[in-house]
C-alpha cells in the first residue's frame, strides 16, 4: 500500500468520479485506475461502484476512506515536522537535469515546492556522464540520468522510474520507410543521427552498436533530442530515439526488433546521505515516481 494510491482514492471518493479525481491530483485516469485497482486487489475487497457518469464508495470503501485520509494526514505532519526540525522553511534543493524533464519529474517539483515554499530549486543542466559524477561529488542532491549500461560510481544509487523503447525514424522517402522493423546490424552501413558525446542515448546507442559488431556512422549530431526526428525527416539520415520523441510528421518510425533497445530513466542519489532538502525531495519523489529497483546499474 502506497501513498499515492490512498491520496488518488481519497481524491476520486470526494470528486465521485474517476476524471474529475484524476483531475485534481494532475495525473492520468488510467494511472489513477490501475493503482486504486492494485490497491482493491490487495485490500481484497472493491472501494468503488464504477457508474458511467458516477464512481460511489462500496461499503468497504466508506470504512477505509476515514483510515486513508488519516494516513494522509499523518504522512503531510511528518513531513512538516522533519522540516520544522532541519530548517526547511528556507535552504535549497540542487537537481541535475539532461534536456526535457520528465512530466513525472515536474510534477514532483511541482509538488516540492508546494510543501517547501521557502526552498530555492536549483536546475542544473548537463550531459549524462557529467550529471552521474556531479552526484558522485556532491555537487547536486540528485540527478535525472539515463542508466547505458555502464555500472554506476559505488556511492551512486539510482532508481528506474521510466523505460521506453528506441526506434529508427527515417525520412518518409527513405527505401527504408516501407518496413515496420530493422535489426541494428542492419543500420551498419545507413548514415546516422545521434546526441553529442556524454549524452546517455549517445552511449546506449554506441555501446549496442559495439555488440552488434560495428561502428556506428554518425554523420550529424545534436545537442538536442527534439532536433533528430527534423534531421531525419529531411533525409539525412537514420535517427535512433524514444517512440515518444519520434512520432511526428515526416518520418517513418521502424521497431528496431534485434536487439531492443530501450531509454531507461532513473532518478539518482548519493548513498552516502543528502542535506534536508535533498532528502525531502527523494523521500517525495519516492511516493511520486513508479517504484523500481534500487540498482547501481541498469537491468
Amino acid at each position: 500500500m502506497e501513498l499515492r494510491q490512498l491520496t488518488y482514492f481519497v481524491a476520486v471518493a470526494e470528486e465521485e468520479q474517476f476524471t474529475r479525481g484524476s483531475e485534481r491530483v494532475s495525473v492520468a485516469q488510467p494511472a489513477v485506475s490501475t493503482q486504486i485497482k492494485q490497491l482493491e486487489s490487495e485490500l481484497g475487497e472493491s472501494l468503488f461502484h464504477r457508474g458511467q457518469r458516477k464512481a460511489t464508495l462500496t461499503e468497504a470503501g466508506q470504512a477505509f476512506l476515514p483510515y486513508a485520509r488519516a494516513a494522509l494526514a499523518a504522512a503531510q505532519d511528518g513531513r512538516e515536522a522533519v522540516a520544522a526540525l532541519h530548517g526547511l522553511r528556507s535552504g535549497r534543493l540542487r537537481l541535475g537535469v539532461s534536456g526535457r524533464l520528465d512530466d513525472e519529474v515536474v510534477d514532483v517539483l511541482g509538488d516540492f515546492h508546494r510543501a517547501y515554499p521557502g526552498v530555492e530549486i536549483e536546475l542544473r543542466e548537463q550531459h549524462n556522464q557529467l550529471l552521474v559524477q556531479s552526484v558522485g561529488d556532491g555537487e547536486v542532491e540528485a540527478a535525472v540520468i539515463g542508466m547505458t549500461g555502464e555500472p554506476l560510481p559505488p556511492q551512486v544509487a539510482a532508481r528506474v522510474f521510466a523505460v521506453e523503447p528506441l526506434v529508427a525514424a527515417v525520412a518518409r522517402d527513405s527505401r527504408l520507410s516501407r518496413r515496420t522493423t530493422v535489426t541494428l546490424s542492419e543500420l551498419a552501413d545507413q548514415p546516422m543521427l545521434a546526441l553529442t558525446r556524454g549524452s546517455g542515448l549517445r552511449a546506449v546507442l554506441e555501446g549496442a552498436c559495439d555488440q552488434a559488431g560495428f561502428a556506428p556512422r554518425i554523420v550529424a549530431e545534436t545537442g538536442e533530442l527534439g532536433s533528430l526526428a527534423r534531421l531525419a525527416a529531411q533525409g539525412l539520415g537514420v535517427a535512433v530515439l524514444p517512440r515518444s520523441a519520434a512520432e511526428r510528421d515526416g518520418v517513418s518510425v521502424l521497431r528496431i526488433t534485434r536487439p531492443r533497445l530501450q531509454r531507461r530513466t532513473a532518478l539518482a542519489w548519493h548513498r552516502g546521505g543528502a542535506s534536508p532538502a535533498g532528502r525531502a525531495f527523494l523521500a517525495l519523489a519516492a511516493e511520486r515516481l513508479p517504484a523500481a529497483q534500487n540498482t547501481g546499474r541498469p537491468a
